[in-house]
Order: structure tokens, then sequence, then C-alpha cells
């Protein structure tokens, strides 16, 4: 079993706000540098909290000039002596009303947290959730302390974890942190610093210690609320790494790293081999009548949890704007546990 560990929340002091004007002289090892990545690194230096794409658009936005004449070519070179003068607009307010929304926090400096999510709780809104996402706990949570992504107060959401899927979750509250984030997150740890893991109490005995399953997924042709793995050119790469902890008896408890992160992967991977989530009603309603032949204590437990048994149980990564290594672990917890400890008892 993973070994629980929880971080203590770090509180840092407030970083530069990136607002209002800032203004760099070209120096001559600069010359001939494209403006765009001149001020991405200008803007780093002095410790300004904006991602290369947010500097393109106030360059073509006219917010950036160049000896006193906007410049709106983000390709344009710069030459030495030149005066670049960057004007960020404040941030405006999300559209988004924040709400009172209990969160777990367990890390959190001016650039980004990290959230142990409950499951039940929609991480972003979406069509019949308009209300009541983390989105909206984290805008209250945050208020002044979110600088702006993409020019709005709002969080950086880079990575989802389905609504019935509890653990853990990075979020920023930087534009700068945002765009390191959502890179570490496109490469999901293949050359980065990106370590993700979660446990999953799937049916059946896995037959060997560990393995990876690698079939590509797509959207299912007929049921549009599933995915399914593909063949052909139809699916997405999807790779996921599994290992198991313990067999339970009609159940194993496994570990899962995601090597790519499509929608569902681990869920749909695992149905596709035979073993799927408890509790998962959409890829593991054939075994209704497996979770009838539990014992009493189990299948309350089973009953209890309503959800597929699925936790993001460690978040691993290397700070985007400090450089710190951060690692996290939350061990499963309620309604999780009570079905190992009921699945354990059934297997002793």
């Amino acid at each position: 079993m993973i070994a629980a560990k929880r971080p203590v929340s770090v509180a840092r002091p407030a970083g530069v706000q990136p607002s209002g004007a800032t203004s760099f002289v070209v120096a001559a090892d600069a010359a001939h540098e494209r403006l765009d990545r001149y001020l991405s690194r200008m803007a780093a230096a002095a410790g300004l909290a904006l991602s290369r794409t947010r500097l393109k658009a106030l360059i073509e936005a006219g917010d950036v000039a160049v000896n006193s004449v906007p410049a709106r070519d983000p390709a344009a070179k710069v030459a030495a002596g030149d005066r670049i003068a960057l004007s960020v607009p404040a941030p405006e307010p999300s559209q988004l009303q924040g709400e009172d929304i209990k969160l777990d926090i367990v890390f959190e400096d001016e650039h980004l947290l990290v959230v142990d999510k409950p499951a039940g709780l929609v991480v972003h809104p979406a069509a019949g959730h308009a209300e009541g996402t983390l989105v909206h706990a984290l805008i209250a949570h945050c208020g002044d302390s979110l600088s702006g992504v993409g020019g709005v107060k709002r969080p950086g959401i880079v990575h989802r974890l389905d609504k019935d899927t509890s653990g853990l979750l990075v979020v920023a509250k930087t534009d700068a942190a945002h765009q390191g984030l959502a890179e570490l997150f496109a490469d999901h740890g293949r050359s980065g610093s990106l370590v993700r893991e979660y446990l999953a109490l799937v049916w059946g005995k896995m037959g060997r210690k560990m393995g990876t399953i690698d079939a590509p997924i797509a959207r299912h042709p007929r049921q549009r609320e599933k995915m399914a793995v593909a063949g052909g050119e139809r699916g997405r790469r999807a790779v996921t790494h599994w290992r198991l902890e313990q067999e339970l008896g009609p159940a194993s408890l496994v570990a899962c790293r995601l090597e790519t992160g499509r929608t569902h992967q681990i869920r749909v991977h695992l149905a596709h081999i035979g073993h799927p989530l408890l509790g998962d009603s959409v890829y593991g309603a054939g075994f209704k009548s497996k979770a009838a032949q539990l014992p009493e204590a189990a299948r309350a437990a089973l009953a209890q949890l309503a959800r597929q048994a699925l936790h993001a149980a460690i978040l691993g990564f290397v700070h985007p704007i400090t450089g710190e290594t951060l690692s996290f672990e939350s061990p499963p917890r309620g309604d999780f546990d009570k079905l190992i400890n009921a699945l354990k008892a059934r297997s002793a």
C-alpha cells in the first residue's frame, strides 16, 4: 500500500503582480532576438508571472511599444539600445462568482496550489454544472491572489479528475505557472518531472504483478458519453502502466501510472483487459451480478461508495517557477478506505 504522507501547506509572500508598465533597454548581446522571446526572458527575470502566450497576445493588442511606437509583430527583431515598454492591463474579473465550498488544500504559494479533491465535486463548469464546481471554490478561496490567467482572474486548470474520482490535483494561480504546468502535463512525465499515480479497485485477480496497457482510445462510436479502445487511425495513443498492490478476494487493488492523459483512460483500459473498476456503472455494468455475490459488509461498502473506485494518490512535479521538486501523497480515505477494509476482511 502506498504510504500516507501529507505535506504541510506552505505560505509564501506575494510575488510581483503583472500589471502596470515596465520597460527594458535591449543589451548588445540580445540584438536580433525575436521581440516575444526577448520579452519572455526579461519578464521572467523581472519576476512577472506572464507566459509566452500572454506576452504574444499583449504584443498583438498594441500593449508593447518599441521606442514609443506600438509593436504588433511578435516576430519582429529587437536592436541594441531599443527601449521596450510593456504595459499590462489589470486582469479582468472572472464572469464566475466565487462560492464558499470547503477545500482540502495540501500546498499553496503565490503561483499554484494543490487540492485533495473529494469525490462528487466537478472540476470545471460545464453543461449541467454551472455552479458548485472546484473553479467556483477556488475563485472564492484565492481572491486577489489570482493574478490573471490569459488576462482574467481565474484559476488555471491544467488537468481534471472525473466528478466521481477523488484525489490530488494541481491548479495554477498565475499565467506563467499555468503555461509551465500545461507543458509538464502535455509531456505526461515521458521526459519531464511529472509523476501521477492512481489507486484503483478492480474486479478479479490480475494474474501477474505488473503490466502495461498500450491501446488507443477514441469516442465510443454509438454511445457518445463513453470512450472506447479503438483500432486503426481513429483512436489516440493511450498507455497505462499498472502494478498489483494487493489481492482482495474477488477484487484487486492496483496502482496505475499514466504515460498519456486520455479521457477516462484508466477506466477504459482496465475494463478492456477484463478488470473494470468496482462501482463503475459506465464501463463495468456487466459486473453487477458479481457485486451481488459479495459478503454483506463488502456489498454495503460498495453501495456506499456509489462511484468508480479510483483515487489520485500521488502527484509530483518540479515547480514551474521556483524549480523546487514537489511530491504529494494522499491515502484513500472515507468510503474508498472502508471498501478496501471490507474486501480485506473477505479475503482474510
